[in-house]
């Protein structure tokens, strides 16, 4: 299996690649952000070693950059940063997971099996459906260019159908997903909530994509590359 190490010490950069080759894998080095970005989008990669303090591009820009790019290769990333900002960072931006220097050299090795393990699946930064987009990090979504105002729970109503566009979803799996165990499922509360979601992604906008399936839930249709202009005002809109 091919992988790819970003680093820009020289010594880390071929320890690190010598010990990956014990290992039995092929190894790629990159010692720039750009030189990284390239490189990840234009090899199959079965697993990234990418290291944060990086020159010209940051190892945070480069993992968003890769999965803007659609790169879902596993993302293991290095730092001798160890505030748990710097984690939270790395995560959002798309990593798989967060090693701090110095580390064990078995350690890496064995995250690594572990992530190649999984393989590639698609886990975009930020969701889109159609003209909806919706960043879970910064809590923030957009119809179009128009900034949604949510609720915590209407951003998490709508979180749940962006990763599961065109699923059918039960009232009771919304239930399990959004609300907690204490919560009693005999109310109408999914209802209520769909309805004020659709009032803010769907009714200024003059559209119908949140869709009742009669019998089983609720669906959020997708419209590939749909624009979406609004009928109303920005502050109607999100109002």
């Amino acid at each position: 299996m091919r992988v790819m190490v970003v680093e820009d010490d020289i010594r880390m950069a071929r320890l690190l690649k010598r010990g990956l080759e014990e290992d039995g894998y092929a190894v790629d080095l990159a010692t720039t952000g750009p030189e990284a970005v390239w490189m990840g989008t234009e090899n199959d990669y079965a697993a990234i070693v990418l290291d944060v303090m990086l020159p010209e591009l940051d190892g945070f820009e480069v993992c968003r950059r890769l999965r803007s790019a659609e790169c879902w290769a596993p993302i293991v990333m290095l730092t001798a940063r160890t505030e748990v900002e710097d984690r939270v960072e790395g995560l959002d931006a798309g990593a798989d997971d967060y090693l701090a220097k110095p580390f064990s050299f078995a350690e890496l090795s064995a995250r690594l099996r572990a992530l190649v393990r999984r393989g590639q699946r698609a886990r975009p930064a930020v969701l889109e459906v159609g003209d909806l987009r919706l960043d879970p990090a910064r809590r923030r979504a957009w119809r179009g260019e128009v900034e949604l105002s949510l609720s915590a729970k209407e951003f998490a109503l709508l979180e749940l159908f962006m990763r599961n566009p065109g699923t059918v979803l039960t009232r009771t799996r919304i239930l399990d997903h959004v609300w907690d165990f204490a919560y009693d499922g005999t109310s109408n509360v999914v209802d209520q909530y769909v309805a004020y979601l659709r009032r803010k992604i769907d009714r200024p906008f003059g559209r119908d994509d949140l869709e009742t399936v009669r019998g089983m839930g609720y669906r959020l249709r997708e419209h590939p590359g749909a624009g979406g202009r609004a009928i109303l005002g920005a502050e109607q809109a999100v109002s």
